[in-house]
């Protein structure tokens, strides 16, 4: 039980630094921008309550938002993700699964995962990026970055699922 918290606890900090130290720092043309820290969330077991998914979501939030001083933006973003998170992966877990499972594409098959991924991954780029412009004069730009952004995001997310063994 205390190697499963550690565990935790050394993938969340793990991400938040990956995220701060060395992802922001990538751009690709201006518009995309990897942001692996939502791996975290998305990869939390089923069991997890919504409320519990939100905490840890806020809290991932606030350690990019200080550590980048961007009032809010990430907690925003990654909170929305996680209360609608429950609901979308409902729609593709698999029906026989009972238990508590953690996605996964060993779990769920690539078409599933591949699809919860993109619905998260949109919904949490959305916010992000529309609060980021709170403008519709460049909306333009905005759903560019969004779509560029969650592209990378997936291949990032992907990659790591590939290296992990799917698990």
């Amino acid at each position: 039980m205390i190697l499963r918290y550690i565990y935790i606890v050394a993938w969340f900090l793990g991400l938040a630094l990956l995220q701060v130290l060395v992802l922001n720092h990538v751009h690709v043309a201006g518009y995309a921008f990897p942001l692996l820290y939502i791996y975290f969330i998305l990869k939390m077991e089923t069991r997890t309550s919504r409320n519990a998914l939100m905490l840890w979501a806020f809290c991932l939030g606030l350690i990019i938002d200080i550590s980048l001083d961007v009032g809010g933006l990430n907690v925003i973003a990654t909170v929305a993700m996680a209360f609608v998170r429950p609901v979308v992966l409902r729609l593709f877990a698999p029906r026989d699964e009972t238990e508590s499972f953690t996605p996964s594409v060993s779990v769920m098959g690539l078409q599933p995962y591949l699809k919860y991924l993109v619905i998260c991954v949109l919904i949490h780029h959305a916010f992000f990026f529309s609060i980021e412009f709170f403008s519709v004069a460049h909306w333009g730009v905005c759903l560019l970055q969004i779509g560029l952004s969650s592209l990378l995001t997936l291949v990032c997310i992907m990659a790591i699922e590939w290296i992990r063994g799917g698990r």
